[in-house]
């Protein structure tokens, strides 16, 4: 299994974000990176913070805080065809920096297409884009990761055929069943007849809705096309704060403080006490 390495920088005006809010993050996308996602998606990663893009090692895929994202595009790839991300800054933007890894995780390169039955029921059988976080991408199906708010996803039973019983399809459990999309949420799929690319989308009414994109053309890779489309990092961005969740979140996190802040005074006091007294030092006699 390859290792998959990303860097988690902050490109933003004035310090908008400090090192240990990026730190704090980072250990964040880490935690949820092995312990909820590497397992359901066999995907081994590491996430790092870094003070600038220059410091980032070669071979990292950034992540990168910025204030606003052109386009509001979050995926993009290099002159050397290698992947990067786009999060755009805002009061919950751990949301949209999990939702842009975990997608990043999965398909780097933003092409990956799955095969199933089309949603669009005058359609038959349609090529799906694999983006993880998409159909329950709102802040309200988030959860919290050492206090941070971070984004939901589907498992690879997301694109069974028919609903099993008892079956996670997504990690938070929100979703019920196979191609199903949540308020605040869509999928995208290429009906192979026709050429053209179709979304079900769900951030209006009371129901999804189904929208036709069209043919793609140009250079860019779908996911490309599809972000700009859609417009996801700049809806992450500032759906966040609306939830119920990232309040909850907002509350953990100064619990933590409180928490870590007295467990970093206690060890504190012990490494002065062992600078004056080392009762390891005296631990053999002869």
């Amino acid at each position: 299994m390859l290792l998959r390495q990303l860097a988690l920088v902050s490109e933003t005006q004035n310090a908008r974000i400090t090192p240990s809010q990026l730190t704090r993050v980072a250990a964040a996308l880490q935690k949820q990176a092995s312990r909820d996602f590497g397992p359901l998606w066999q995907v081994e990663a590491t996430v790092d913070a870094f003070d600038s893009l220059d410091d980032v090692p070669v071979g990292y895929w950034p992540l990168i805080v910025v204030d606003d994202v052109p386009g509001a595009a979050g995926y993009h790839t290099d002159q050397n065809g290698q992947p990067y991300s786009l999060i755009e800054f805002g009061t919950s933007w751990s949301l949209t920096a999990s939702h842009e890894m975990l997608e990043m995780l999965v398909d780097p390169f933003g092409d990956q297409l799955v095969a199933g039955p089309s949603p669009h029921p005058d359609q038959g059988r349609v090529e799906f884009l694999v983006e993880v976080a998409d159909p329950s991408e709102a802040a309200e199906f988030g959860y919290t990761v050492n206090g941070m708010l971070v984004s939901d996803f589907f498992t690879q039973r997301f694109y069974d055929p028919v609903t099993v019983e008892g079956v996670r399809y997504s990690f938070g459990g929100h979703i019920k069943a196979p191609r199903q999309v949540l308020r605040g949420g869509y999928i995208s799929w290429r009906e192979p007849v026709s050429g053209e690319w179709w979304q079900q989308t769900w951030f209006k009414g009371s129901q999804p809705k189904f929208r036709n994109l069209g043919r793609l053309t140009g250079s860019r890779s779908i996911r490309e096309a599809i972000d700009a489309k859609t417009k996801t990092v700049s809806r992450l961005a500032s759906s966040g704060p609306d939830s119920r969740l990232y309040s909850a979140a907002k509350a953990l996190i100064a619990q933590g403080k409180e928490s870590t802040s007295a467990l970093a005074d206690a060890l504190r006091a012990e490494i002065d006490q062992l600078r004056t007294e080392n009762p390891a030092a005296s631990a053999f006699k002869k």
